[in-house]
């Protein structure tokens, strides 16, 4: 991995951190339901860390890279797909949650209402959920449309961490641009996690950092 694209701008994480995602993300990776409702949620039995973006920021690009898995989670460009709340389980130890993808000019508005109101309900009601992974691609920064979940997260009191996406696509001078425009967004947050992921799941940088980070959360 080049120097100018380290996994975490202000800290690495240690060795053991590193060993421990490793271990984790070794073994089985499965997918468990799509959700539509609260009440169809899996029981809150283990620590659950949820990833959201706006449509396009290569989310399931990047749990693909996380598992080691090339189609686990499917990506699209099309909303279908995404209205629901997807569980997979890391073992028998951890959920990673991947949400409805927002930002979807084109959806109908009863679809967005609906997506909303599915996000609220779940970010406000689930005691397992540790962590939620905020996906920022690296060629645009902190959008408005990525404000209004990063606001859902303050009210929520769930804290989040911003991950860098696709930070390969763009030159290192530009990539320190973004991240200072993000960092600044994020001092605006008080649910906000203050380390930034940079990430590239086409190259892998970042990959085994993001993994440390969910395997060590409890």
């Amino acid at each position: 991995m080049p120097a100018d694209a380290l996994p975490f701008p202000e800290a690495e994480p240690s060795t053991e951190a590193i060993e421990a995602g490793r271990l984790l993300f070794a073994g089985p990776v499965t997918f468990v339901k799509g959700v539509v409702a609260m009440d169809g949620l899996p029981p809150a039995d283990r620590v659950e860390v949820c990833f959201a973006g706006r449509s396009n920021v290569g989310k399931s690009s990047l749990i693909n890279a996380l598992t080691g898995q090339k189609a686990l989670a499917r990506a699209s460009n099309t909303p279908g797909r995404t209205q629901e709340i997807n569980f997979f389980a890391a073992g028998d130890s951890k959920y990673l949650v991947d949400l409805p993808g927002y930002g979807f000019a084109n959806a109908p508005v009863k679809v967005k209402e609906r997506w909303q109101a599915l996000l609220k309900a779940y970010l406000s009601g689930r005691p397992s959920l540790r962590r939620a992974f905020v996906l920022i691609d690296a060629r645009h920064g902190v959008k408005a449309v990525d404000e209004e979940i990063l606001k859902l997260l303050d009210r929520a009191a769930v804290t989040f961490q911003c991950v860098l996406t696709k930070a390969d696509k763009v030159k290192a001078t530009e990539r320190d641009k973004v991240l200072a425009q993000v960092r600044a967004a994020l001092a605006r947050h008080p649910a906000a996690f203050p380390e930034i992921v940079v990430t590239s799941s086409e190259k892998g940088w970042g990959i085994d950092a993001l993994r440390a980070v969910v395997a060590t959360l409890e």
